[in-house]
């Protein structure tokens, strides 16, 4: 880029998000909540979720309708500082 903060993402935007946590937390619900929060306009949100191979791990994958990059900013801030999810993407 050339100095400036453009976005190759255009908004509003459908935007999948993914959440990675240990199969013992309910990562759906802890995303879905942290989601709502950011994005309390949209109604539904489609939702996949993935075990690993040997069931220990869960991942989570949620499109958003996002609005902004501040948006986004902000739920991956939320996702990133809660105790049981390990990682987001």
């Amino acid at each position: 880029m050339t100095g400036t903060d453009e976005s190759a993402l255009k908004f509003p935007c459908q935007f999948p998000i993914k959440a990675m946590g240990r199969a013992e937390h309910d990562i759906k619900t802890i995303t879905l909540e942290i989601l709502r929060r950011h994005a309390p306009d949209q109604d539904d949100f489609q939702v996949r979720i993935q075990d690993s191979s040997n069931g220990n791990f869960v991942s989570v994958t949620v499109t958003v309708v996002a609005t902004s990059r501040e948006q986004l900013d902000a739920i991956y801030q939320d996702l990133s500082s809660h105790s049981a999810i390990l990682m987001s993407l």
